[in-house]
């Protein structure tokens, strides 16, 4: 504004004493005489000229200075306050919130903070479970490969196949529970690659039911397939959809002693559910919350084959959600349980 100002009050010095010169010019060739006086007006008009751009000057830079003040007091007081928000969410307090501003693209700025603070507090709380649990989880192994190899060392224990396979057993265990937990935390966090594409399921669960098949006894559960040949696309990562029902098969074996484990598929545009149904011991309706938590199991004791680490299921869901479908479990407790899930159609 003051250059603008500036630029107008040089021009007009210039311009208008030349034109103020012409137009007494025009006045004398009208009859006006102004032979003695015409000096003496240029001059008075040249100090009228100053006195008016001086006042006109110093009113101006006044009224810009106030106003660059309050403008600028009123965008620099958000950015002090967002300043200092930053400050305590970078040591540590995640739940620090820029709050709402009049100015639009400040609004903006605080609301993408907000997003990325409500993200990383998530991420941090997340982990913080998934270590209180996995330490949980780890003692357990961890106590009894101790107790042994002391007995051992101690000459306590007698070493046969049978301790040394056990001791086999709970290392294998760690190792799953290291290996699901960390790609537990990659879906949960978002890098877990998923390559979506349209893929026929069909080959897939043929491929399945027979490798589940070939893992059944004689007495233990029939494995049926309902599906039809050819059913619609999905869109989906074939890797993911295949560990997702390992995980549902599995479950289904191993809390299934007799009875049938059937895998339906069904089509409801725009999605594909399928589901895994067993006739297995079930679940009690107040466990139903907790399926999909991480390290929950349903009754140990009746676990047929321990050993899991029990983030299949917590594993599953992510998987799923990634994909753009939804899961969900139905169960009744000595009646079987039904765990279902959908794929986006292709």
């Amino acid at each position: 504004m003051l250059l603008g100002l500036s630029t107008l009050l040089t021009l007009g010095w210039f311009f208008s004493q030349h034109l103020f010169g012409l137009h007494l010019t025009l006045l004398e060739a009208q009859g006006f005489y102004l032979g003695a006086i015409r000096n003496q007006l240029i001059e008075e008009f040249k100090t009228a000229w100053n006195q008016g751009a001086l006042w006109s000057l110093l009113i101006s830079a006044t009224l810009v200075g106030a106003l660059s003040y309050l403008v600028a007091k009123h965008i620099v007081q958000p950015l002090i306050q967002m300043e200092k928000i930053t400050e305590q969410f970078a040591q540590g307090n995640l739940t620090a919130r820029i709050p709402e501003s009049e100015i639009p693209e400040l609004n903006r700025l605080a609301i993408n903070f907000n997003r990325m603070a409500s993200n990383l507090e998530g991420v941090e709380q997340r982990r913080q479970e998934l270590m209180g649990d996995l330490t949980h989880e780890l003692r357990t192994p961890l106590t009894i490969l101790e107790g042994y190899l002391e007995g051992l060392a101690d000459n306590a224990i007698e070493p046969k196949a049978e301790l040394f396979q056990r001791l086999a057993t709970e290392t294998a265990r760690l190792g799953r529970l290291v290996n699901d937990t960390q790609e537990l935390s990659k879906a949960e966090a978002g890098y877990l690659p998923i390559k979506i594409q349209p893929i026929d399921l069909y080959p897939l669960l043929l491929s399945l039911m027979k490798r589940f098949s070939d893992q059944l006894l004689e007495e233990g559960p029939v494995l049926l397939l309902e599906c039809p040949p050819n059913p619609p696309l999905v869109s989906a990562d074939p890797e993911r959809v295949e560990q997702i029902l390992v995980n549902l098969l599995g479950n289904a074996v191993r809390y299934t002693a007799t009875g049938s484990i059937k895998v339906r598929v069904w089509s409801e545009p725009p999605k594909l559910w399928i589901a895994v149904i067993d006739t297995g011991h079930g679940m009690k309706p107040e466990d139903l919350p907790f399926v999909f938590n991480r390290f929950w199991r349903s009754e140990r004791s009746r676990d047929r084959h321990p050993g899991g680490s029990g983030m299949g299921l917590a594993i599953s869901q992510r998987l799923v959600i990634l994909q753009g479908g939804e899961i969900l479990v139905e169960s009744e407790l000595d009646k079987g349980s039904t765990f279902r899930f959908s794929l986006p159609l292709a």
